[in-house]
């Protein structure tokens, strides 16, 4: 199966350039790509095969119902068939995207999450990439194919996502934070700027996302800070690139949301990974 070399959307020619992973007759089809780019979308398109998409560099984020996935360290976001998102990524990024027939995926939510990825799952899906397309289904790459099926169907799901309001202007707002979140507009800076009276856009937010304006924005900047840590950002620069202070206030947050300072955090999430 394929693996494509892009730079900012130029895709190198090969011999593999025709392959769509809906067409093929296996239970799973995968490809990875890698491209340096400052930014490439996928528009809004759905799949008849569900869909895990993995990054192990750069940044990826993935729009799904009414959600955010900013693709957190050693997760992948489950798409199930039909789910309408769209793709965009930036900086330099290697990804992996898995196409599984709905039948061979019984025992995988019907509804999108982000998944927690093994060292072992990660090293199949890889390897999937790999294998011939039509991989022998008796072979060796086909028992490779349901052991990667079986430890995803094992893989824990986790609640790392940014709700997206349906209001055509809180998803303004929501997106204008996610493309600055080192902005601390209160909510009377953000009414003023979307032209919605303060109490209005904290009962539709509440109603919509389930959460506070505080505790909304504390999710965005929780997923950007473990991508960014996981990268090897150090702990001062993501607290001011969020917004914040100095690190202090920062671990502060971090601390109160996820019960532990991010280094312990992510440390345990690596340590549980294995």
């Amino acid at each position: 199966m394929p693996f494509f070399r892009l730079n900012d959307g130029d895709l190198r020619p090969d011999d593999t350039i025709d392959f769509n992973p809906e067409d093929v007759p296996r239970a799973i089809a995968a490809f990875g790509g890698e491209m340096v780019t400052k930014g490439t979308e996928v528009a809004m398109h759905t799949h008849r095969k569900d869909e895990l998409v993995l990054a192990l560099r750069g940044v990826v984020r993935l729009e799904a119902g009414q959600s955010v996935w900013i693709v957190p360290p050693r997760c992948a976001v489950w798409i199930p068939r039909d789910v309408a998102h769209s793709v965009s990524v930036a900086g330099d990024v290697e990804v992996y995207c898995l196409f599984v027939e709905p039948d061979a995926a019984l025992k995988l939510p019907r509804q999108c999450c982000t998944l927690t990825i093994s060292p072992l799952l990660e090293r199949l899906l890889v390897h999937a990439t790999h294998m011939p397309v039509m991989y022998d289904i008796d072979g060796a790459d086909g028992r490779i194919a349901a052991v990667l099926l079986d430890q995803l169907s094992l893989a824990p799901a986790e609640e790392l996502r940014f709700p997206m309001p349906e209001d055509t202007r809180l998803r303004r707002m929501a997106s204008a934070m996610i493309a600055d979140p080192s902005d601390r507009a209160t909510i009377d800076d953000w009414g003023r700027r979307i032209a919605m009276a303060p109490r209005t856009l904290t009962r539709i937010l509440q109603r919509e996302t389930g959460m506070s304006f505080g505790r909304w924005r504390q999710q965005l900047h929780i997923l950007i800070a473990l991508q960014r840590l996981d990268q090897g950002s150090s702990v001062q620069t993501v607290a001011l690139d969020l917004g914040y202070e100095g690190a202090s206030a920062f671990v502060t947050m971090f601390r109160k949301a996820l019960g532990k300072p991010p280094a312990r955090y992510l440390a345990e999430r690596r340590i549980a990974a294995h």
